[in-house]
């Protein structure tokens, strides 16, 4: 087939279920070291999956009395696994609320050249309440400001990896000349948010700009994805939903100028796997065993920025209204998941502690793998954001079990065709903004002139 799914690996320290911690199949402790996840990123590229990716938050998330937490910040493990690994995608997450502009575009720019072209940015906004007074604020900026600064925000970061030309490093030894100062451009951005001058301190990076994700199915998150993502992380529990949020930001895409085919939507997915069906259900029932309903009630407290502790756990979710400022697609999904299925709070839980909302499916490889062709195949998704329960043993079912038979169907690579995490997804490197200008008008921005000492003083 000439229509290739994209397989993504979201990486958590001992796997997606809230208990993994407690299963046998997983020791908490090794979830501190590099070789935990070494070793989980090497499974991954034996796959030939597209990339792997590492969620992030600025705060100590949900109830660290009943569940593990064994969270590095990403990039600086990214950088770690770019060393012992040669062609696998590495995608982190980052704030656009509590970073500045030059800060990040200098990060990913380094991990880009380190990894050799396999750097990706999931771009997020930062929900969470506790996430602001750690970045010295008393609440979070509401839902619009976020994306306002998060708008702005990519800008500067866009004309900061564009401010090296490409054929700016020059590294002529005989005549002296490192690098051609005409085609190195300050940025002199001043907008409402941020005022930067540049040019960035590292040259454009290998791919031109890392690939962008984004995960936001809000409204105005969608918006967001259709003008500038090209991956979106996303999470639907049925074919419909999948479909009608495929279709929605396909449709967005047009007013942007760009194809369907620049931005690859990935819905989440956490395959518990059986040689038998029964038996992928048992295993799911004692991972579901080991929950401690107070972890899950902080967990949806939160979320749905509403206390659910006073309530019977066996009876109805409450009416928590119908806005938050908060993560709003997962708001939405989790209600209207309740109200559909008339789920009582207990089985709520038990519902979201596999995926936090992510479709969790169990069932033995081939089943797994007609789910994944029915909606690769069908209009709901480009690949798949594949999120084991446990790790590293759910990866290695996965990756032994299911893509073989993905790949007898003719769905997925058996060798990786490219080098860099762009070409993985079969997206173009953007041209320079500079270059551009300089090919149609001269640039109106100031060309950067190398300090020296007389200038310097």
């Amino acid at each position: 087939m000439s229509k290739q799914l994209h397989l993504n690996v979201f990486i958590s320290a001992n796997g997606h279920h809230e208990a993994a911690w407690r299963h046998p199949d997983t020791d908490p402790a090794n979830a501190l070291t590099l070789k935990h996840y070494a070793d989980i990123a090497r499974v991954a590229e034996a796959g030939k999956l597209d990339s792997l990716f590492l969620a992030d938050g600025v705060a100590l998330w949900g109830n660290v009395r009943y569940n593990s937490h064994s969270q590095f910040e990403p990039l600086t493990l990214l950088s770690a696994l770019a060393a012992v690994t040669d062609r696998i995608g590495l995608i982190a997450t980052a704030s656009t609320t509590y970073n500045e502009p030059y800060h990040l575009a200098r990060k990913f720019a380094s991990l880009d050249h380190l990894s050799h072209g396999r750097a990706g940015w999931n771009i997020v906004t930062s929900a969470g309440a506790d996430e602001a007074r750690n970045f010295n604020l008393d609440a979070r900026p509401d839902h619009e400001l976020r994306y306002e600064r998060a708008t702005e925000f990519l800008d500067v970061v866009t004309k900061l990896w564009d401010s090296w030309e490409d054929d700016a490093l020059v590294i002529d030894k005989a005549s002296g000349i490192f690098a051609d100062a005409d085609k190195i451009h300050t940025v002199d951005h001043a907008g409402q948010h941020f005022q930067v001058q540049g040019p960035l301190n590292t040259p454009r990076p290998v791919q031109g700009h890392p690939l962008l994700v984004q995960a936001g199915s809000s409204e105005t998150g969608k918006e967001y994805a259709a003008r500038f993502a090209e991956a979106v992380f996303t999470a639907q529990q049925t074919f419909a939903d999948g479909k009608a949020f495929y279709d929605d930001v396909k449709s967005r895409l047009a007013r942007y100028g760009r194809s369907p085919e620049q931005v690859k939507i990935l819905p989440g997915i956490s395959a518990i796997l059986g040689a038998t069906e029964s038996q992928a259900r048992q295993r799911e029932a004692d991972l579901n065993g080991l929950i401690n309903p107070d972890y899950g009630l902080r967990q949806l407290s939160t979320l749905l920025d509403h206390d659910l502790f006073s309530y019977n756990l066996d009876g109805p979710l409450p009416d928590v209204g119908s806005h938050t400022e908060g993560n709003q697609s997962r708001f939405d999904l989790v209600t209207n998941l309740a109200k559909r299925e008339s789920l009582t709070i207990r089985q709520l839980l038990e519902r979201l502690a596999g995926g936090r909302g992510h479709r969790v499916f169990a069932g033995t490889p081939v089943q797994v793998a007609d789910e994944i062709e029915h909606w690769f195949l069908d209009g709901a998704a480009d690949g798949f954001n594949i999120m084991p329960a446990t790790l590293p043993g759910g990866l290695t079912d996965f990756v032994y079990q299911v893509v073989p038979e993905l790949r007898r169907r003719g769905l997925f690579r058996t060798e990786y065709t490219g080098t860099t995490l762009r070409e993985h997804y079969g997206l173009t490197r953007p041209l320079n903004q500079f270059s551009a200008q300089t090919q149609l008008t001269p640039p109106t921005q100031t060309q950067f002139t190398p300090q020296t000492k007389e200038n310097a003083a």
